[in-house]
């Protein structure tokens, strides 16, 4: 049996379970969210499509996000052409689709990782 200080004790503990924490990262199992709308215009589109490329180049999952409001829900062959370009601009080097887009109330999603 050893006598220790108590307060040393508990910082070494402390100190212990920081190092531990320090190897491990959350980032690379997050998952981003991008939202989209069926006509969302070029500029718009480029700068998601931009924020994807970053977060894919940081290991992050990506899930994309076409929303249908009111009228919108009539053309959903315009949010599946939309993510199927979104899948063809990001190209396979940079990262893959787990799945095929699907639809979820009046949200179509689509993860690329």
């Amino acid at each position: 049996c050893r006598i220790v200080d108590f307060g040393k004790f508990m910082y070494e503990q402390e100190k212990k379970k920081k190092e531990a924490k320090k190897g491990q990262s959350k980032a690379k199992s997050a998952v981003k969210e991008l939202k989209l709308r069926p006509n969302t215009d070029v500029h718009d589109y480029n700068v998601r499509l931009k924020k994807c490329l970053q977060f894919l180049g940081k290991g992050n999952k990506v899930k994309i996000t076409v929303v249908f409001a009111g009228r919108d829900m009539a053309y959903k062959d315009k949010g599946r052409e939309l993510l199927a370009r979104f899948q063809e601009d990001i190209g396979e080097e940079n990262g893959h689709v787990d799945g095929r887009p699907n639809m979820q109330g009046r949200q179509m999603m689509m993860f690329i990782n």
